[in-house]
């Protein structure tokens, strides 16, 4: 018999009134604020794309991303809020632009943010997601994952979308060597933003893992999956080898 969660054999969590911890109002007001900044970003890099004269097709696709993740952003606090959450996102003004270093060509700056946010972000944000989604149930939780999740598909798309156009260019080779120094620096810091020194924090109370949360160890374990499902391959393709990159990323001391 198929299971019904608002009866008996239902989870603890579902046949209570969903009651969230703090660990959960704190993560999903972290991704209220992550989602928004994510969508300033993405605004000023199409902004950017513009200005070197991009395909219309990665300009478009740009400004689409950036509603995307204002979406998220809304989708989010609502379960923040369904949580029981009532502080405001702490919305820093500086975080919301990218810098770049004016002495250098923009495009520079462009490989460089497509590497780290796109390729390397939105990239390792698919199995992330997919994996939060997997065991949440809580019904505002989950309608946010299930967006959040069919949009990083698309969002990853663009990035190695993005990469090819720029390596098959005219400064293709100097889009390279940025590439290709940059690289293990974004590598070493995807490791220690997802928990790479905290691989012993395995264990989630399931309330929690209901409201789409799981813990350091899962996200450090889907981040090294992902070097060798996406990033080698998907890397390798466009002439990069990733495998060289982790490995001299892992020689950089952290940076925070």
């Amino acid at each position: 018999m198929a299971k019904v969660k608002s009866q008996r054999g239902a989870t603890p969590a579902a046949r209570g009134a969903w009651r969230a911890s703090e660990a959960v109002r704190d993560e999903w007001l972290r991704r209220v604020q992550a989602e928004y900044t994510s969508a300033a970003i993405t605004q000023n890099f199409t902004l950017w794309l513009m200005q070197i004269a991009a395909s219309p097709d990665l300009i478009r696709s740009g400004l689409r991303i950036a509603w995307d993740e204002m979406v998220h952003a809304r989708l989010s606090h609502k379960t923040y809020v369904a949580a029981g959450g009532t502080q405001a996102p702490e919305l820093l003004r500086e975080r919301l632009l990218l810098k770049r270093d004016e002495s250098e060509p923009l495009e520079n700056a462009v490989m460089r943010v497509t590497l780290n946010t796109y390729c390397i972000g939105e990239t390792v944000a698919v199995p992330l997601f997919k994996r939060l989604r997997e065991s949440c149930e809580q019904p505002v939780a989950r309608r946010a994952l299930d967006r959040i999740l069919r949009d990083e598909v698309r969002h990853r798309a663009f990035g190695w979308t993005t990469i090819e156009w720029l390596l098959e260019g005219p400064m293709g080779t100097q889009m390279r060597a940025v590439a290709e120094q940059a690289l293990p620096v974004f590598f070493s810091k995807i490791q220690i933003s997802y928990g790479a020194s905290l691989k012993h924090l395995a264990a989630m109370p399931a309330e929690d893992r209901a409201w789409g949360l799981m813990p350091p160890a899962e996200y450090a374990a889907i981040v090294e999956r992902t070097l060798t499902r996406d990033w080698v391959p998907r890397f390798g393709a466009v002439g990069i080898d990733a495998n060289a990159a982790w490995e001299r990323s892992r020689r950089l001391a952290p940076t925070g």
